[in-house]
């Protein structure tokens, strides 16, 4: 189960990208690795995980 923090900072990133009308292609929590994974845009440009802290940032 994702932390208290991921899941505020989830609904955050969710809303920011909502608000910036970008489409959220991929939400997806990792057991193994206890991160939510959150893959958006219009070309699927964003890619972002957020960590257990509630800690996010943008990936490759």
């Amino acid at each position: 189960m994702p932390t208290q923090s991921q899941c505020y900072m989830a609904i955050f990133v969710c809303q920011l990208l909502s608000n910036l009308y970008q489409p959220i292609q991929v939400f997806r929590y990792d057991q193994k690795l206890k991160t939510i994974y959150i893959q958006a845009g219009v070309r699927d440009e964003l890619a972002i995980v957020i960590d257990e802290d509630g800690i996010w940032e943008f990936v490759q």
